[in-house]
């Protein structure tokens, strides 16, 4: 296949028009999940302006979440793989190591505020399972049904099988987490505008992503740009979509979680 012709649009970030071809894949790199998309082709593209990172391909996502995403990444190997990442010692779990920062932070804002959790886009629901262990009441939301009733019974926490922005959520909590989910979306800047609905007024969202300005100094063929990711970003690119969606930064900074992942991570809260 000839190469893609550079991207048109402007950043969604941005609005940069200047891109940056970092590299072209035509067959999964190693670890990639295979989702039976063919012909595969997609080139990574870096912006020029605020370093935002995106797969740029014809390749038809919108489907996999339902059913296919969940069968090709967990099979039949469900509760071993979380019974495995649960049993994790805590100097290997990037869980773990997610859990304790979220509850050190939240000591130090929320002293007294009940502790209500909405985790969208849960998967095993690993993160909700450890959660409610340091005794937080969780909600994990999916939109595979298999996903929420796993949640139920394995991990002992309420669940809804829904799309997050189709949902009819009536609730609101004070805590609301996205864990590297936006970047499987294509309009994240919506996604998480519509959190707004479900916080409390003076609640706060944890949002993790992909480091793809890291990750690109390593290699474009890391996890981090992996197909099923729309995109991936940068400290700039993440600071933009949290103003973009309405939200006002707490918290901002960069980490190489104990997996090897590169990660971007924040508190967010309403503006005053």
């Amino acid at each position: 296949m000839t190469r893609l012709n550079p991207p048109c649009e402007a950043c969604e970030m941005c609005g940069g028009i200047e891109w940056n071809f970092e590299a072209r894949f035509t067959e999964p790199p190693k670890g990639e999940t295979d989702l039976g998309l063919a012909p595969y082709c997609r080139e990574v593209w870096s912006c020029g302006g605020c370093g935002h990172v995106i797969n740029h391909h014809d390749m038809d996502l919108s489907k996999i979440y339902s059913k296919k995403y969940w069968d090709q990444t967990y099979a039949d190997r469900v509760r071993s793989t979380y019974d495995r990442i649960m049993s994790l010692p805590e100097d290997q779990s990037d869980n773990q190591q997610r859990v304790a920062f979220i509850n050190e932070y939240w000591a130090l804002h929320h002293t007294g505020q009940a502790r209500t959790l909405l985790d969208i886009g849960a998967g095993l629901a690993v993160f909700p399972a450890a959660m409610r262990e340091t005794g937080w009441t969780c909600t994990a939301l999916d939109p595979d049904p298999r996903a929420a009733e796993h949640a139920r019974q394995v991990a002992q926490v309420d669940a809804i099988a829904a799309d997050f922005m189709e949902a009819d959520l009536s609730r609101k909590f004070s805590l609301v987490s996205l864990n590297k989910v936006l970047e499987h979306v294509p309009d994240p800047v919506s996604m998480l505008g519509r959190v707004r609905e479900v916080l409390h007024q003076d609640g706060l969202v944890y949002l993790e992503l992909p480091d793809g300005e890291a990750a690109l100094k390593d290699t474009p063929a890391r996890q981090e740009m992996f197909l099923e990711h729309y995109c991936a970003y940068s400290m700039a690119s993440m600071a933009l979509l949290i103003l973009k969606s309405g939200f006002r930064c707490d918290y901002l900074d960069r980490l190489r979680q104990r997996s090897g992942k590169y990660t971007l991570r924040a508190f967010l809260r309403r503006p005053q």
